[in-house]
């Protein structure tokens, strides 16, 4: 059985559950990761769904960080008046440390990327304990990060230590989702719009080893022949269907 979302509203829902299972359970740094390219385009609409999560709770005790002073306002001018804080994530003239208060106890980043990663780090290293929630994330860009020592020592220190509450990433013929506490689940598209399980798997699949899934799923073993309804899995170019899936979710 499927745990695949069939609609949109259905992927938010899933995550928000993800999102307070994780909480929960006590984890305090937390991403949830809708991948798909215009999902940047939602920060704000989504900032505001993940709000009304702790709104009642925290009131003014929840804190939403934006990547710019100009997103920050943005938020602030089309919200109006609101019992929780808008600001943004802070620059070399503005640090990190200056925008958490003591009467902060719950912080959202709304789509921080690897450019902002150091004050994300600094945030999350001033919160403490308290519980800090990273929507749409992009922190690992290897293009900004880079793939160097630094890069190995931001992960290890920081990155790794951070969970993963909800995931969902559609693939050319294949998707990969994770819902907190499931565990990481890749599946095959059989046919339009319906995707098979093929693996369930403890850490996130990522790169040749999730190739080497889906390749598996779908190529006969050596000396078989060759299924020619088989689906076929390309060896690059994996993330084809991106739009597509994004498609059918909104409608």
């Amino acid at each position: 059985m499927s745990n695949l979302p069939q609609s949109f509203e259905e992927t938010l829902e899933q995550a928000k559950a993800a999102t307070l299972n994780s909480l929960e359970a006590g984890c305090g740094r937390i991403l949830i990761e809708l991948c798909f390219p215009e999902i940047a385009l939602q920060a704000q609409a989504l900032a505001w769904n993940w709000a009304q999560l702790f709104v009642e709770e925290y009131g003014s005790g929840l804190k939403i960080f934006f990547p710019d002073t100009g997103a920050a306002a943005l938020a602030r001018r089309d919200w109006g008046e609101i019992p929780f804080k808008v600001t943004d994530i802070g620059t070399s003239r503005s640090p990190i440390e200056n925008k958490v208060g003591d009467d902060d106890q719950i912080f959202i980043i709304v789509c921080p990327s690897a450019v902002e990663v150091a004050q994300v780090e600094k945030l999350c290293n001033f919160a403490g304990d308290r519980p800090v929630i990273m929507l749409i994330p992009q922190l690992e860009d290897v293009s900004i990060v880079g793939i160097g020592y630094a890069a190995r020592q931001l992960r290890e220190r920081f990155i790794s230590t951070l969970e993963t509450a909800y995931y969902i990433r559609p693939y050319e013929s294949a998707m990969v989702w994770r819902s907190y506490p499931s565990a990481w689940e890749v599946y095959l598209e059989k046919e339009a719009d319906q995707y098979e399980l093929i693996a369930s798997e403890t850490t996130k699949p990522l790169g040749e080893y999730l190739e080497r899934l889906l390749l598996a799923a779908v190529e006969p073993e050596a000396g078989e022949a060759t299924n020619p309804n088989a689906p076929k899995i390309k060896k690059t170019g994996l993330l084809g269907g991106l739009q597509n899936f994004l498609k059918a979710l909104s409608n």
